[in-house]
């Protein structure tokens, strides 16, 4: 395994890409004078040739007064959920370069009511696939055994990791992979469904990029 690919995480959207996420600590306070928090940050997609969304997460001042701090330790998991989640509205594109594009980590991602954070509910047939992407892509890209215990794949899915564990047994009854302690190994079925995954890949790829053409010839049009 290369220095590159050791300890690196692979976050799948719901659409189907796998991407992983470099994010330069710490938070700083804007300078511009507005009332908000800056963290400059790297989406890569992988299993492309160099395509990247460089971006700058702008944390406002109404969802930074409910963190319990800035550190990795209680934003991290939020953040990339954030990033994930704009990646699956298609709101950010991929490309070999580029500068950074704003991303507001605003309340919209917080339910203040409830006290927790919102990045949507999905179904256990969603999560089943989510999981099985999951645990393909950081097979076939860094190794390993995959941690289903994230509390980051909780969240996005808005459920628990208990709960993650559950679907996921669903997955070892069909033989796709094997699961002790919340690690999950990849047997060869999963493995062999590598054309799925790949069409998977392009086809959410091809939706983005369609809508960010569109939206850059309305923009020349207008």
């Amino acid at each position: 395994m290369s220095d590159q690919t050791e300890g690196k995480k692979i976050y799948v959207t719901l659409a189907g890409l796998p991407l992983s996420f470099h994010l330069e600590w710490p938070f700083r306070k804007s300078t511009s004078g507005a009332d908000f928090w800056v963290l400059h940050a790297d989406i890569r997609l992988e299993n492309s040739d160099g395509l990247h969304a460089p971006v700058a997460v702008n944390l406002s001042a109404t969802l930074h007064e409910v963190l319990p701090s800035l550190e990795p330790k209680d934003v991290e998991g939020p953040v990339i959920n954030a990033l994930r989640k704009e990646v699956d509205r298609r709101q950010l594109e991929f490309v070999k370069s580029g500068k950074l594009v704003p991303v507001q980590f605003s309340s919209r991602h917080y339910d203040f009511k409830r006290g927790h954070w919102v990045f949507g509910k999905a179904t256990d047939e969603d999560m089943a696939s989510l999981i099985a992407r999951k645990v393909y892509w950081q097979t076939r890209l860094v190794g390993g055994d995959v941690w289903l215990g994230d509390q980051t794949e909780a969240l996005y899915v808005q459920t628990t990791t208990d709960h993650i564990a559950e679907v996921a047994k669903t997955l070892m009854t069909q033989g796709l992979i094997k699961m002790e302690r919340r690690y999950a190994t990849a047997n060869p079925a999963l493995m062999a469904q590598a054309a799925k995954f790949e069409v998977d890949m392009r086809t959410a790829l091809e939706e983005l990029e369609k809508k960010h053409a569109y939206e850059r010839g309305q923009k020349i049009a207008g």
